[in-house]
């Protein structure tokens, strides 16, 4: 992948407002436990042990914190930031505003420093003089290079020894439990003893030397909370991958692509551990094919046979996976997508987040086609919607997608422990060789019970009325070449019906009503953090009271439809620029209620954040 230059991330975009909240909060003494943290360094640096070391720290503080990681499509070389939020009120949507600033890379220095809202503080390389650019910042400036060497002998270990000299300086600053620390640090390098020795000497001299030359003239700390107990700290591709192993995916075909690559190698990690028998026999099968019209081809293929198939994706590999997905609706194959969205078709910013593929997979092939969509909205459900995809699928013998994120799918959240499940895998209509003696045959696609779903048969049944031909669109009940215009029209029929039946078995969406709020708000995905943090701005500083509901799944239900028709106006929150779920929404509801919904749209690659929600919804309704 070619290199690219990509948009940083401008951190002062509260404008006034965020000037007014920071001078207020300053004015009443210390800000416990609720700020954020950005780190700007280079990617390639090795930057990232340090900045989980920091996320992690602030975990076992018992503090409920979030990590977004802004990195840019290259290897090495380009700017990178990672910003940390601690919220006492556990929100972990990403914040607007950049409360403290750990600047470590030359060229964004001056950037990342005007960037900032009065009130806050500013840690960089002493030589930076960043104090001359801003007198109502609270300045700290440390000598890394010299610290560095006095840890750290060997001068090609100091430009990554040196990240852990700034934990050692917030540590400080910040008032963190060092013994967080020190257990933070450890657990990042469990399996290198010698490692985990030189880093911890770094950020003791970092700590040392802030307590020793810095007086703190900034409200921002950190005590201790209990609010993380029993928590987790995972990404969501690494959920969906353990939701796979336990749904029973026996079969991965993939192309790596960002920002879905690591789900794909979390099956293939774990698969190893849990995979294989103890004869030392696979019973599972990855393969990374030439391009992702093969990886689909290869589910499909796989799904046909009777094995629960997957694959991972991002927009890219959407396009190409157009005409295998409508084969797969129309034969009515199984099979389970991820799409781990991003921003951009072809190269674009791929390190950028996004939910942007929503019209092109609910419609994904030529034709009339429509494919069933699960839209996690935390990392449990990365884990429990992989599960359900690979039930839906076999149930409704088609295509499922599973709609993840970027932001969702390679940050780390904080997340309930998840839990074990004990139901059994819904294999849908599979008629056995004993089922096929006790009725004397079957038509594949005959709609037997009225929820447009057929009965099949795997490969390998024993029985001689088990064989029929898999077929696309031309095909009459009995899975019988036709082109007869009355056989087609019957077919697309009963397709559609099964898509009506889809409604009675995806997830149910999530309402919050108050009972009492004529507006609604609708969101989806990594969206319901920004959305709940909004709410309750709109309620403490506009007095505004509204209702929310998170859509989890396509096609809609029967809540959603209600909830727009109570409420006299319904924003959709999404982050793309075409209102994509606005549009869906269109096409489903009753006409005399498409006039009640509004849009507020967030797409300029970085993960929503409640403020932006919070004005564009103000704004709207003219307050």
């Amino acid at each position: 992948m070619a290199a690219e230059q990509v948009a940083r991330p401008v951190s002062s975009e509260g404008g006034p407002q965020t000037t007014i909240e920071t001078n207020q909060q300053s004015a009443r003494g210390n800000v416990v436990n609720d700020f954020s943290i950005q780190v700007a360094t280079v990617n390639g640096s090795g930057s990232q042990s340090a900045n989980l070391v920091l996320l992690r720290s602030i975990f076992r503080m018992g503090i409920p914190v979030s990590g977004k990681n802004l990195f840019p499509s290259n290897i090495a070389g380009l700017p990178t930031w990672y910003t940390i939020r601690a919220s006492k009120d556990a929100y972990i949507a990403r914040k607007k505003e950049i409360d403290v600033l750990i600047a470590m890379n030359p060229e964004t220095w001056q950037e990342d420093m005007l960037s900032l809202p009065p009130g806050a503080v500013a840690i960089y390389e002493e030589s930076a003089n960043l104090q001359q650019l801003r007198g109502d910042v609270a300045c700290y400036p440390v000598p890394f290079d010299k610290l560095t060497a006095a840890v750290c002998p060997e001068a090609k270990l100091r430009k990554l020894v040196k990240n852990m000299v700034y934990v050692g300086i917030a540590a400080h600053l910040l008032k963190m439990d060092m013994a967080a620390v020190e257990g933070a640090l450890r657990k990042q390098f469990a399996k290198k003893v010698k490692a985990a020795d030189l880093n911890w000497a770094a950020v003791q001299a970092g700590y040392e030397y802030a307590s020793a030359n810095f007086t703190k003239h900034d409200p921002f700390v950190l005590e201790p909370m209990n609010e993380t107990a029993g928590k987790i700290i995972i990404d969501g591709n690494t959920a969906a991958a353990l939701g796979c192993v336990f749904a029973g995916c026996t079969v991965a075909m993939w192309y790596p692509i960002t920002p879905s690559s690591s789900l794909v190698e979390g099956f293939i990690d774990l698969a190893k551990r849990y995979r294989i028998e103890e004869s030392g026999k696979s019973t599972f099968a990855v393969v990374q094919a030439e391009d992702e019209l093969a990886a689909i081809g290869a589910v499909l293929g796989a799904g046909w046979a009777g094995a629960r198939a997957m694959t991972a994706t991002s927009g890219p590999g959407i396009s190409l996976m157009a005409e295998f997905a409508g084969l797969g609706y129309y034969a009515e194959l199984p099979g389970v997508i991820f799409d781990v969205q991003r921003t951009g078709p072809s190269t674009g910013l791929p390190t950028r987040n996004q939910q942007c593929d929503l019209l092109s997979v609910a419609f994904l092939s030529h034709g009339d086609t429509k494919h069933v969509m699960l839209i996690p909205g935390s990392v449990k459900e990365c884990y429990e919607m992989a599960q359900t995809a690979f039930d839906l699928a076999e149930q409704l013998q088609t295509p499922v997608f599973v709609m993840s994120d970027l932001d969702l799918g390679m940050n780390n959240w904080m997340s309930e422990p998840f839990t074990y499940s004990d139901k059994p895998l819904n294999r849908g209509k599979v008629l056995s060789a004993e089922d096929l003696k006790r009725l004397g045959g079957f038509a594949r696609y005959k709609d037997v019970d009225g929820d447009g779903v057929g009965y099949r048969t795997l490969p390998g049944t024993d029985h001689p009325l088990a064989a029929y031909f898999t077929r696309g669109t031309g095909h009459n009940e009995k899975a019988q070449y036709t082109e007869r215009p009355d056989d087609y029209f019957n077919n697309m029929e009963r397709l559609a019906k099964k898509f009506e039946t889809a409604r009675s078995l995806v997830p149910r969406p999530e309402v919050v009503q108050t009972g009492k709020a004529k507006i609604g708000v609708i969101a989806f995905g990594t969206s319901d953090f920004a959305t709940r943090e909004s709410r309750d701005q709109l309620r403490k500083e506009y007095r505004l009271e509204t209702d929310y509901l998170r859509i989890r799944a396509y096609p809609f239900t029967s809540e959603i439809h209600d909830f727009i028709a109570s409420h006299e106006r319904v924003y959709v929150v999404e982050q793309n620029r075409d209102a994509q779920m606005l549009s869906l929404l269109k096409l489903d509801v009753k006409a005399e209620d498409v006039v009640r919904l509004r849009s507020i749209r967030h797409f300029n690659g970085l993960p929503i954040d409640a403020r932006s929600i919070t004005d564009d919804l103000v704004t709207q309704e003219g307050i």
